[in-house]
């Protein structure tokens, strides 16, 4: 069983089953879709962060978090299923790093490292972006990655403007 952690993050509502939901709650639907799936388990999920978004064009603030989870799955059937909840949550991808109903990112996978066309892992920008690191950080502050310092060292040297813990 490996441990990993996953970002979540949503800045528009969307419609699942019928069900309008709130960037949040988008968030909430996708943790217990994760929990019903029977290799994982999620042990522990961070604080809501509300994140000014980054991107093409005004777009409305993030909601960001980060999950622990222990599963059973590969890298890539990981992947494969955060893309599948995406999808059912209707994700749709058009412009890079624009608005989203969801995004589910696998930050790290145990200390596995992979560099394919569909997964870089650990994930490449995950070190600069206060949106990640401050929810991570709830969770596991004192992990060190392959630099050699851990995620409240990396932290501590982004900026937290626009980021609230809601």
């Amino acid at each position: 069983m490996a441990i990993a952690y996953i970002g979540l993050g949503s800045n528009l509502s969307g419609n699942h089953n019928g069900q309008l939901f709130s960037p949040q709650a988008q968030l909430e639907q996708a943790v217990l879709s994760l929990c019903a799936h029977h290799r994982i388990d999620v042990l522990e999920q961070s604080s809501f962060y509300q994140t000014t978004a980054i991107g093409p064009g005004q777009q409305p603030d993030y909601i960001n978090a980060v999950v622990q989870l222990q599963t059973s799955l590969k890298p890539i059937e990981l992947l494969d299923l955060l893309q599948s909840i995406e999808n059912q949550q209707g994700r749709e991808r058009t412009i890079r790093w624009g608005a989203r109903t969801l995004d589910l990112d696998i930050l790290l996978y145990d200390q596995h490292t992979e560099n394919s066309q569909r997964l870089i892992l650990p994930h490449p920008r995950m070190h600069e972006r206060s949106f990640v690191l401050a929810p991570l950080a709830e969770l596991a502050p004192q992990l060190t990655l392959a630099g050699g310092k851990n995620i409240a060292e990396l932290l501590a040297n982004c900026s937290m403007q626009g980021i609230v813990k809601l």
